[in-house]
């Protein structure tokens, strides 16, 4: 979540006009992300989060993204669902964007997962991953490894301002990652995503998932690739093998991970990392000015790139072979 466009009170009170939602109290901008524009807004009726829709999120995806929560909402996932304005609607517009007025969801995320929570989150994300297999739609996912080279061209001129060889480490990466890829793993819809800042919890108790718009279809295992990189590295980009073994044994205590899957965990995670480092190299050197943003640092998922092209099996994620 961020800021990029503001709005104004009046426009604001006239989009909600449009809605049941009750009269405009007060609202604030949510700076915490990298993607759309939030507004956390608090009406006679409780608390909405409005979101405007910009940067990476394509117009043509939002029926996805929002006709997905709401399938997984009637499937049991606990999730934010979007809300109708007066004509039955899920989509507006305001301040010349796509918008939507989304329930809010109560929790707070953890700045510090322990292995309870990585377990929790295990458990969640299978079940995400059961309820999302009879959901008719499908979007490709545009940052797999088809979008990745991309993404290094749009950075790669400046990369070493940020790590001396960085561009010749990248370069390497990427054409080793697109000749091995595997492409036969089960596929179904994937969060893509799922960051402990999108992950909310009452105590130890997981409250809900938000921030579905990355989602997509594509391999159900490199969903879980990206959580073992977002979850189970401590804050010295250390990997914590116990938080990977919670989050790898709760995961497959609901959907057992396929041998195929096990096998390519560790060519996955390379992936997952070297995605998350070429976004936030864009997104380092690409700021809008005056955002209220806070770009993510890209050397962290350097570091942990490195820790899996050192890794010799799929035991050193905590999983047995």
């Amino acid at each position: 979540m961020a800021v990029y466009t503001d709005v104004v009170a009046e426009d604001l009170g006239a989009f909600l006009a449009g809605y049941d939602v009750g009269e405009l109290l007060a609202y604030k901008g949510i700076a915490e992300g990298v993607e759309n524009s939030n507004f956390l807004v608090h009406t006679s009726r409780g608390y909405f989060i409005l979101t405007l829709y910009e940067r990476r999120v394509a117009a043509k995806d939002l029926p996805f993204f929002l006709a997905l929560m709401e399938h997984l909402h009637a499937r049991g996932i606990s999730c934010p669902q979007p809300v109708e304005n007066r004509r039955g609607e899920v989509l507006g517009q305001i301040a010349g964007r796509p918008a939507a007025m989304i329930t809010f969801l109560d929790g707070m995320w953890i700045r510090r997962p322990s292995p309870t929570h990585c377990a929790a989150l295990g458990e969640a994300l299978a079940r995400l991953h059961l309820a999302g297999l009879d959901f008719e739609r499908s979007r490709a996912n545009t940052l797999s490894v088809s979008g990745w080279r991309p993404l290094y061209e749009n950075c790669s001129a400046r990369a070493n301002e940020v790590q001396p060889d960085l561009k010749q480490f990248l370069a390497a990466e990427l054409s080793h990652l697109e000749k091995a890829w595997p492409s036969n793993l089960p596929q179904g819809v994937i969060h893509a995503d799922l960051f402990p800042d999108n992950v909310f919890f009452l105590g130890n108790k997981l409250s809900g998932l938000i921030d579905f718009y990355f989602a997509c279809t594509d391999a159900l295992a490199y969903d879980v690739a990206i959580c073992l990189n977002a979850w189970c590295f401590e804050t010295d980009h250390s990997y914590n093998v116990t938080k990977g073994r919670s989050l790898l044994q709760a995961y497959a205590q609901v959907r057992p991970l396929s041998d195929e899957e096990r096998r390519a965990l560790p060519l996955l995670a390379r992936g997952a990392a070297l995605r998350f480092l070429l976004t936030r190299l864009v997104d380092w050197f690409d700021v809008p000015p005056g955002a209220l943003v806070r770009p993510k640092d890209p050397f962290e998922y350097y570091r942990k790139l490195r820790f899996h092209q050192a890794v010799k099996s799929v035991r050193d994620y905590g999983i047995e072979e």
